[in-house]
């Protein structure tokens, strides 16, 4: 019998409760080892997890020497990621990287560089790309039913904020960054995905020009959904809305924006128009159907529409990375493709700074 691929999940927060429950239910993973900079942290996550045969530790490094690991989860607050990347790879382990992957092009380009030198497999949790929606819109475009796409619009409105348990990292401008950076990465993959009618192809940014603006930035009376009133927390450090439009190499051009100052619950608006149809949401008209079409064909699918770790697809995206491992392929999600994505934010904040368009790829 083959041994099962051994899993380090590394970071104790919301999103690791999902990474564990995946890789318990993939028949060729198990769960060896949980790490968090707090010891208690981790041993909550195994005990819920019903865990018992599992190692746990508050040393990140003695943890990637753990012989029984094959894959590490990188599930840390976003600061942490390329670092805990580069010493995944490093160590000869194939890595999971939470989103977003890094917060600067130089953290970025060691990662990429650590990953080549060692040759791991990697995927980037962009795990909308295995939501229910995503996989029947690809399908949709890869047969044909828009012809040629043209133009992509996407969105990622949540009033993100102390109702999140990431949220104190998050909203400084040292550790988040930017609101692209933080969560809007999710609409900027989206935008690539569907920019491309290859059916796992993402197409390649070349151009960016972006504003930024909102409401949020610098106050504590805020709006919380999950209560449904006003509340005083710390406030954001950097702007709550951003508007991207990019040029794709394919000659499509994209619109994107992340809203974090909404008073409303979370949404995932997708629009997209190609010569002989269009989607919006799950709502599809083709010319596919010429002279039988009388209304919107409505897709009865799950919609991005919920900002709960549980609502996203995290055993589908585990699954494939498993996949990838043992038939020795890369993802079409792998660290190279996600910093196409990545680059759209970076070059955003360029754009600020110099009012100006931004030409793509930022790194050599």
């Amino acid at each position: 019998m083959t041994r099962k691929l051994g899993v380090l999940v590394h970071g104790a927060g919301w999103v690791s409760t999902q990474h564990i429950h995946a890789y318990q239910n993939n028949p060729h993973t198990r769960v060896v080892a949980i790490s968090s900079r707090r010891l208690e942290s981790a041993k909550k996550r195994a005990e819920e997890a019903g865990l018992h045969d599992v190692k746990l530790y508050d040393d990140y490094h003695k943890a990637l020497e753990n012989p029984d690991v094959d894959i590490v989860s990188v599930c840390t607050p976003q600061h942490l990621h390329a670092q805990n990347t580069i010493d995944a790879a490093k160590a000869g382990k194939h890595i999971l990287i939470e989103k977003p992957i890094a917060n600067s092009l130089e953290e970025m380009k060691a990662m990429r560089d650590a990953v080549r030198r060692a040759k791991v497999k990697t995927v980037v949790s962009f795990v909308l790309r295995w939501n229910p929606l995503f996989e029947s819109i690809k399908i949709l475009i890869s047969n044909g039913f828009l012809g040629k796409i043209y133009y992509v619009e996407t969105d990622y409105q949540s009033a993100v904020a102390a109702w999140w348990s990431g949220y104190e990292d998050a909203r400084k401008k040292d550790t988040g960054v930017s609101a692209f950076l933080v969560a809007g990465c999710h609409a900027l993959d989206a935008a690539r995905w569907f920019a491309s009618e290859e059916r796992y192809g993402a197409a390649t940014p070349v151009e960016v020009f972006a504003y930024s603006g909102g409401l949020r930035k610098g106050k504590t009376r805020q709006w919380n959904y999950y209560t449904q009133r006003w509340e005083d927390m710390p406030p954001l450090e950097y702007d709550d809305l951003e508007v991207a439009l990019i040029k794709f190499d394919n000659g499509v051009i994209g619109k994107v924006s992340v809203n974090f100052g909404g008073v409303q619950p979370y949404t995932f608006p997708i629009e997209i128009f190609g010569d002989h149809g269009t989607i919006k949401d799950n709502r599809l008209w083709s010319a596919k159907f010429e002279g039988n079409q009388k209304g919107w064909i409505t897709i009865p699918t799950i919609l991005p529409d919920s900002a709960e770790v549980t609502h996203h697809p995290f055993q589908q995206e585990i699954d494939h990375f498993v996949d990838c491992i043992l038939k020795d392929r890369e993802s079409h999600c792998n660290l190279e493709d996600a910093i196409k994505t990545h680059e759209i934010a970076f070059a955003a904040l360029k754009c600020y700074e110099t009012g100006k368009p931004v030409k793509l790829p930022l790194l050599e």
